[in-house]
């Protein structure tokens, strides 16, 4: 598990358009492309650059969804963290070895990219998102 970065921190909004006033226009981040939908997560997202690293701004879609359940409960605010890893199916098989709990066993792919959550109570809290880059 070596030459990990940060890829992205993800913040919960409620109105992604909202949200980039401050982010885009009052901090000048540009946007790392176009502001999309994704149904399969039941969100909409935008993904601002900050170096090499990005923030991704996630918006519910649907009122059931596990980011609408999070955004109700919690509010705004930080959702997750994601890491890169250069084989996501060793990573995942070791840090299962190792007793560290996983909310994804196998890789999940959208657009290509393969990614997996880890569950925050085997991370101090917070929720980790590994994403594969070669």
């Amino acid at each position: 598990m070596s030459n990990i970065k940060i890829n992205h921190l993800a913040i919960v909004v409620e109105d992604v358009e909202q949200s980039l006033a401050f982010w885009s226009d009052g901090l000048g981040l540009s946007l790392g492309g176009a502001v999309e939908d994704v149904p399969a997560e039941e969100v909409r997202v935008a993904f601002l650059n900050v170096g090499e690293s990005h923030i991704e701004l996630v918006q519910p879609t649907t009122d059931d969804s596990g980011i609408a359940k999070y955004l109700a409960k919690r509010g705004q605010g930080m959702h997750h963290i994601c890491l890169e890893v250069s084989d996501i199916e060793a990573t995942l098989v070791d840090l299962s070895n190792k007793g560290y709990d996983l909310i994804n066993d196998t890789p999940k792919e959208r657009d290509g990219r393969r990614y997996a959550f880890v569950h925050p109570k085997s991370t101090g809290g917070v929720l980790l998102e590994l994403y594969e880059v070669n």
